[in-house]
Formats: structure tokens, C-alpha cells, sequence
């Protein structure tokens, strides 16, 4: 199935093969990365949470990557752009998440994307992550999606075709239920340049 975006946690955001292949593809990602990987910057390689410590306050917006079962979960992001590598029509950046209640907290994601692409794109594919491990989650405790006990990949298929049926029959039937409630918070940025920083922080 074509995609416009995929999103993974660190086993696959600190993969550059991974990255590099989808790149190849054109897709955009937005990659879960550990505080210590290595990415490139104006004035040579560096740490996401060294940049992230760099961040000006104007940097930092509260936004919502999506709601949760208690409403939108809002965090503190910054995004940055990194030096471009001569991808035509498409920028890298630094996307960072920092909890509100605890600002040593934080969340290092590596994006890839159409050039014109804006902060709300990025963590709103970001926020996607806890819905898919919510719905992996919800198929196993409402639909028996990991109670299969067989040994043949036709038998397999049949059990856990039948479960996504009956999880997205649930899912629908939910969303109908909640029609109308959700609320993002949304604000403007644009790129800002910065003579001392390594990155282009938006703000």
C-alpha cells in the first residue's frame, strides 16, 4: 500500500540504512532517535539533546500531537532544520518533544519530508505512534488479537484477518460514538536562522 509518511520508534529511527531506504522511496518518516545519535549539523555532527539544550525559548511551542484517552496530549515541541544533503525538494529536521510536567523529559525524533512540509505535519505523524501501540493493544484485550495457538501460516492468516475485522468494526463504531471532539491546537511558525546555532530553529 502507498504511504506518504511512516513513523517507528529508536530500533529504527537510529538504522541509517532503514532511513536512507525510505528516503530512496520519497516517503517521509519521522523516526524515534536515542539523545545520543549522531546527526549532521551546520558546523559538523552532534547530539539531539545537545542541540535541544541550545534551543532558544521562542523554539518551544505547546502543542497537541493528538488526543488521548484523557483528551489532547500536549507537549512542548521544537523543530529544527538540518543542513541540507542535496535531497531535491525534500529537508531533514530535529523534532524534539519535552513533557509539561517535567521538562527533563524529552523525545528526539529524525524527519524526513517534502520541503514546504510545517511543524503541526510532523507531530501530528508523531503523535501517530501511540495510536497504532493503542490499537495493537486494544486488538489484544478486546478482540484476542494475540490468542492464536496454531502452527500454520493459513490458520494464522484466517485468525488474525478476522480480528482486524472485528477491532475496525469496534474502532468505527467508537469513532462514531466520539464524532466531534477533537481539538488540536495549532499555531504558525516559520524557519528562523540563528548566526550562533547549528541548526535553524523554528519559532
Amino acid at each position: 500500500m502507498p504511504a506518504r509518511w511512516v513513523t517507528a520508534d529508536e530500533a529504527y529511527g537510529q538504522d541509517s540504512k532503514f532511513r536512507t531506504r525510505v528516503e530512496q522511496h520519497r516517503i517521509g518518516y519521522v523516526l524515534a532517535v536515542p539523545r545520543n545519535q549522531r546527526i549532521p549539523t551546520a558546523v559538523g555532527n552532534s547530539r539531539p539533546d545537545v542541540l535541544a539544550a541550545g534551543a532558544p525559548v521562542e523554539a518551544w511551542k505547546r502543542r497537541s500531537c493528538g488526543d488521548g484517552a484523557k483528551g489532547p496530549r500536549l507537549y512542548d515541541w521544537a523543530t529544527a532544520t538540518l543542513p541540507d544533503t542535496g535531497t531535491d525538494g525534500y529537508r531533514h529536521w530535529l523534532l524534539i518533544r519535552r513533557s509539561i510536567a517535567n521538562p527533563d523529559d524529552r523525545a528526539y525524533y529524525l524527519c524526513f519530508g517534502p520541503a514546504d512540509t510545517d511543524d503541526e505535519t510532523l507531530i501530528r505523524v508523531a503523535g501517530t505512534r501511540w495510536a497504532i501501540e493503542e490499537c495493537f493493544q486494544s486488538a489484544k484485550t478486546e478482540v484476542g488479537l494475540d490468542h492464536y495457538q496454531v502452527r500454520r501460516y493459513d490458520a494464522w492468516y484466517r485468525h488474525i484477518t478476522l480480528v482486524l475485522w472485528a477491532h475496525a468494526y469496534l474502532a468505527v463504531t467508537t469513532a462514531h460514538a466520539k464524532r466531534g471532539t477533537q481539538n488540536l491546537i495549532m499555531n504558525s511558525s516559520c524557519p528562523s536562522v540563528s548566526a550562533r546555532s547549528a541548526v535553524s530553529w523554528h519559532t
